[in-house]
Parts: structure tokens; C-alpha cells; sequence
């Protein structure tokens, strides 16, 4: 049961004052131990990166080989103060990730222990601007996307899960969950069969996905239209990325208050913790290696839609 982290999540963010250090006391104090805060400043304020790294039996941390997930919560504010009083909509990706690090940090202390590391990242920041986009506005993020990728993605990462709010479309006729098909370095491979079986088994109810386009999987800077920054994890690393998108039946704008629902979110953060229980036991596959082998062998490389393109300079994958 996620949904009282969730609430838990919900109210620490729900607060003009809130800050990474918070978050980070707050983790600490119900037990995790590898909490880290990094504030940057941008031109348009600033933001507080929040990292935690949930420790496993077998994994790197402790000199194992079990591959690690991340969970990231892309979003570009929690808060669009003074505009905007309260939480917004888009802040559900925050608290998202933050409810899958307190769940595991409670799960440890029980003396339930996943088989691999889990890294959860994001960013706190209750002041952040917003920005025209079709069909309603978006939240912008005080700092660049090629900042927040150096920050919440890093090379130690085997796979992705990239959750966040895709509210602000008419693309989507449900309210929950839906994930994408994995991206992995240009390429738009299938649904990993894997993480349908899990999305349908702690939902209880058959699979929601959505459609990404060529334009969604590049960075953000290139002039191109983006659905939103849900794939934006894709462009900075070679690990395979699969969206998880919270989404609604209607058209709510990103910086939309009153607008965040409590079970769709922690049915974001029950998926993540199934997927993460599955994969570091190596019982959850985001692609087909050998696949994706034969992919590049008949098409070439597809990595130059990470970058901004022609004549750009490169999108800050990590090394």
C-alpha cells in the first residue's frame, strides 16, 4: 500500500516554504540514509535536485551485480507562486518519486530489502514559472532541461521509469496511469511485455499506454513541438527509458491547482515499486537486447536524435 506515503508526500510538498533540506529531514528521519540535496541556480530562480538511493541486497552500493533502476519525477515546479497558490498539477512527478523513496525507506525498515538499488530523483521547487504552450500553459523550470538531466540522470542507471503529469493534451480520454514504449539511445522500441504484465496486475485493470512521436524522444531547445518532458531522460543516457504518464480524462493545464488526484499518483508509485522489486531480480526486461542488436546492425545508430541536431551543440549526455 503506497497511498498514505503518497498523502504523507503530498501534504510535505503542499507548502510555499518547502525546500530540498526538508524533504531530505524528512526522508532521514523515517530512515533513509543516502539523501542528497543539490540547489541550483538558474535564470529564472532556482531549484533544489533531491536524490536518494535506496540500498540492495545485491546491488552496487553494497558490491553486488543486480542491475539499478531509477525512478526520476520530471516536472518543472511544484508551485507557481505568486501566480498560483498551492500545488500544481505538475508537481504530481515529484511526489510521485519522493512517495517511492519514504514507501522503500518504510519497506527497509520492516525488513523488506529489494534485490537491487533503487536511485529516485527529482526537484523541489514551489516557485516556478510558467510558459505559454497549446493546448494550455505549461510550468517552466527555473533552470534548463540540459541542467535537470546532469542532475537527475547519471551513468550508474540500468533503466529508467520517467513519471510525470501528461495532463495537458487531448490525447488521453482516461484518468491514471499509462506508460510508453521504452526509448533507448533514438530509438521508439515496443512495449516491453514485462512492464505491461505489471502495470496490469497493480492497477487491476487492462493497460493504459500512450503514443510518443520522433519530436517527443529529442531535447528540449530544438524548436521542435514536445507532448511534454516525460522522455527528456532518454536524451542524456544509453539506458532504456519507459514514461509513466498521470494523466486525466480532460484538458488541466500544468499549473493548474486543485488538480493533482492522491490514488492516480500512488498508482504511479505502486507500478514503480512492483517494476523495481522485478527488475533488480532480473525478472523485468525493458527491451530485447538482442533485438535492439539487430536494430542497429540493419538501421545504424539512431543517437543523433539525442542531441539538438545539426550544427548544435550536444544535449549533455552523461558519460
Amino acid at each position: 500500500m503506497s497511498l498514505k506515503q503518497t498523502i504523507e508526500i503530498f501534504e510535505l510538498l503542499d507548502d510555499s516554504t518547502v525546500s530540498g533540506e526538508k524533504v531530505k529531514a524528512f526522508l532521514e528521519a523515517r530512515g533513509a540514509r543516502h539523501v542528497t540535496v543539490t540547489t541550483v541556480e538558474g535564470e529564472k530562480g532556482s531549484t533544489d535536485f533531491v536524490r536518494v538511493v535506496i540500498p540492495g541486497q545485491r546491488g552496487k552500493v553494497l558490491g553486488g551485480k543486480a542491475p539499478t533502476l531509477a525512478i526520476v519525477g520530471r516536472l518543472g515546479g511544484i508551485g507557481a507562486r505568486p501566480e498560483r497558490i498551492g500545488l500544481v498539477s505538475d508537481g504530481d512527478g515529484a511526489i510521485a518519486a519522493m512517495a517511492c523513496a519514504l514507501k522503500l525507506a518504510d519497506m527497509q525498515t520492516k525488513g523488506d530489502i529489494l534485490p537491487g538499488d533503487v536511485i529516485i530523483s527529482t526537484h523541489i521547487c514551489p516557485h516556478a514559472p510558467t510558459r505559454p504552450h497549446h493546448p494550455v500553459a505549461f510550468m517552466d523550470s527555473p533552470v534548463d532541461i540540459l541542467t535537470v538531466n546532469r542532475h537527475e540522470v547519471s551513468q550508474e542507471m540500468d533503466a529508467i521509469l520517467s513519471i510525470d503529469t501528461t495532463k495537458g493534451n487531448r490525447l488521453f480520454n482516461h484518468r491514471g496511469i499509462a506508460i510508453s514504449p521504452t526509448v533507448k539511445e533514438g530509438y521508439i522500441l515496443k512495449f516491453s511485455d514485462d512492464l505491461i504484465n505489471l502495470l496490469e496486475m497493480s492497477t487491476g485493470q487492462p493497460a493504459h499506454t500512450f503514443g510518443i512521436t520522433m519530436q517527443d524522444i529529442t531535447p528540449y531547445g530544438n524548436g521542435l513541438y514536445h507532448v511534454n518532458s516525460i522522455l527528456q531522460p532518454a536524451v542524456a543516457t544509453a539506458a532504456p527509458v519507459v514514461g509513466v504518464a498521470i494523466t486525466a480524462e480532460t484538458v488541466v493545464p500544468g499549473c493548474a491547482t486543485g488538480a493533482s488526484h492522491e490514488v492516480d499518483i500512488a498508482l504511479a508509485v505502486k507500478f514503480s515499486l512492483e517494476v523495481a522489486k522485478a527488475f533488480g531480480d532480473e525478472q523485468c526486461a525493458f527491451y530485447d537486447p538482442q533485438e535492439f542488436a539487430r536494430m542497429q546492425q540493419l538501421y545504424g545508430s539512431m543517437a543523433h536524435l539525442q542531441t539538438l541536431g545539426k550544427s548544435l551543440p550536444a544535449a549533455g549526455k552523461v558519460s
